[in-house]
């Protein structure tokens, strides 16, 4: 990585925005850890919390598109987060162990997801010299509450409840330029995931892709490296804070 070009290429950047899942915190291992610490508390055996993380997750994209193709009106990820957790409970046949209450705790998983190492020394040293913030599909109550359990210092959250929207949603990313107040070629767009970059390419915004090439495990089938020429190319947080001249 050439830092010298970089620091030139970025010299008038102001804002950095961040996806959050994948790219900032590790959501399959911390559902994983948590899903273990459960089934020690309930006494259950023989269950892959791997498995059950990337099932959980799996069904975020179809519930988003639901929602995208209009098919349904506007929910918040939380409740497409609970829909889900409804279904692979009964699919692992454990779901009359828990209750109601206890359900809608475990839906709270995803707001107590554990950052990559890298995120939080990372972010500490870009927040030095640029406004930083999630631009996110998460509800504004999960980032808010998942930022303040693992102090990610952000300057300010963008959710999808803010636009109700889900990304790739142009509307996810103008309503945020309109937002934030600047040129779009002002504003870095980082993400772990080629389509999330190339959105926010076509609307203006610079781009930065972060090698997380494990994010989902065995079940990843894409995203294991830059598939296009963005702006910048790291290796992690903190590999994109040195690029940035942090």
């Amino acid at each position: 990585m050439n830092i010298k070009s970089n620091i030139k290429t970025f010299k008038k950047t102001r804002v950095i925005l961040f996806d959050t899942f994948g790219t900032i915190v590790d959501w399959r291992s911390s559902i994983m850890r948590a899903g273990k610490k459960i089934a020690n508390r309930k006494n259950i055996r023989n269950i892959d919390w791997d498995s059950f993380a990337r099932s959980w997750r799996a069904g975020y994209h179809p519930g988003m598109l639901q929602v995208q193709s209009r098919e349904r009106p506007w929910v918040s990820i939380d409740t497409i987060h609970r829909e889900q957790l409804d279904k692979i409970l009964s699919s692992f046949q454990i779901d009359q162990l828990f209750t109601e209450s206890e359900k809608t705790e475990i839906n709270l998983l995803w707001h107590k997801l554990d950052p990559w190492p890298d995120s939080i020394p990372g972010l500490t040293r870009i927040k030095q010299k640029f406004l930083i913030g999630p631009l996110s599909n998460g509800s504004l109550i999960l980032l808010a509450s998942m930022a303040k359990r693992a102090s990610i210092p952000w300057d300010f959250i963008l959710s999808s409840d803010t636009f109700k929207a889900y990304k790739k949603d142009a509307k996810v990313y103008l309503g945020a330029i309109h937002l934030i107040g600047i040129k779009p070629s002002e504003i870095l767009m980082v993400a772990a995931h080629n389509d999330d970059l190339k959105a926010a390419r076509s609307h203006g915004m610079r781009t930065a892709f972060i090698n997380r090439a494990y994010e989902y495990g065995v079940d990843q089938t894409k995203d294991f490296n830059a598939e296009e020429k963005w702006d910048l190319i790291a290796d992690g947080i903190e590999d994109l804070a040195t690029a940035l001249g942090c």
